[in-house]
């Protein structure tokens, strides 16, 4: 999903020549494999949209993949960056690499100043070390490696998973298929009161070229002293509750909607402190409402395609 939206925004500046691999062309967990797509491709700069990611289920219920393979990723592509002197690499990270009981809304330097939330301490320390491995390989080797902590994204491209996708999708699909087959209730895990920020996938892009466009030294001057990374967000949220009504009256869904406190809610809640992007020039531009109307009207065009290579999906 991240990955088609840099390419999206790319393909409109004209003169980028844009090198992309997917999945099945290149495993960035072979160290191999990575050293030699670099040795033999010249790359000038990297966007490093790649990870394993999932919903509150799959990062309880597979915290060692979650681990070891984002791991593997950011690790062979930022000491591979290094090695064949790309001269600019972007990671991105994810919000959970905050405390769980993190001031709210959460300013960079909060990070690694308390626990981090159970339920994805695994991806999140995995998304930790990445952002410490670009600051270490910038402090030792003078290297041009940045970070962006983007909040919860959704859009076009997004995992419709009823159980390992991220809220907003597998919420989606459930309304949608519920609909489908006349179901007089849905089941949402949690108790609802859960607050969450989403940002559309469009405008991590949009924020991403311009992390990428500054200057060494415009870059470095917008960090704060304590954290090598900038927070992307909205700057605001809502509860989970509200959101799923959102996504039923889109969809059309006109059932109950059952909340179930039995399953966990995650962070309390997860709003980033978005004054060092805003300082950039760069600000959302698609509303919450907007984008999951847009991100719903995807679902229903690439039914047939998601249903190909998930048959489960109708």
């Amino acid at each position: 999903m991240v990955g088609s939206a840099i390419v999206r925004a790319l393909r409109k500046r004209p003169g980028v020549i844009i090198i992309t691999r997917d999945r099945a062309q290149l495993d960035l967990r072979n160290q191999t494999a990575v050293r030699d797509f670099f040795r033999s491709e010249g790359i000038a700069q990297v966007y490093l949209a790649a990870a394993k990611v999932g919903g509150i289920h799959a990062n309880d219920t597979y915290p060692a993949e979650f681990l070891y393979d984002n791991l593997l990723i950011e690790t062979n592509v930022i000491q591979a960056a290094h090695a064949f002197a790309v001269n600019r690499l972007l990671f991105l990270g994810s919000s959970c690499i905050y405390p769980r009981e993190a001031e709210q809304p959460i300013k960079e330097i909060a990070l690694l100043n308390g626990p981090l939330e159970p339920t994805n301490r695994a991806y999140a320390i995995a998304k930790i070390a990445g952002l410490e491995l670009c600051a270490s390989f910038n402090r030792q080797y003078g290297t041009d490696f940045r970070s962006l902590m983007p909040t919860n994204l959704y859009g076009p491209g997004d995992n419709f998973d009823p159980d390992n996708g991220h809220v907003v999708p597998a919420l989606i699909r459930r309304f949608h298929e519920a609909r489908h087959d006349r179901s007089p209730t849905v089941s949402v895990w949690g108790s609802g009161d859960a607050r969450r920020e989403f940002l559309h996938v469009d405008d991590l892009a949009a924020a991403c070229l311009v992390a990428m466009d500054l200057p060494a030294q415009a870059y470095r001057a917008s960090l704060p002293a304590a954290a090598p990374h900038l927070n992307v967000g909205t700057g605001e949220d809502l509860p989970i509750r509200d959101l799923a009504r959102m996504i039923a009256m889109i969809v059309g869904y006109a059932g109950t909607i059952e909340f179930d406190p039995t399953k966990p809610d995650g962070a309390p809640r997860k709003l980033l402190d978005v004054d060092r992007i805003h300082g950039l020039g760069w600000r959302h531009r698609i509303e919450l409402r907007q984008g999951l109307e847009d991100t719903y009207r995807w679902y229903l065009r690439n039914l047939r395609a998601l249903a190909e290579s998930a048959p489960e999906i109708r």
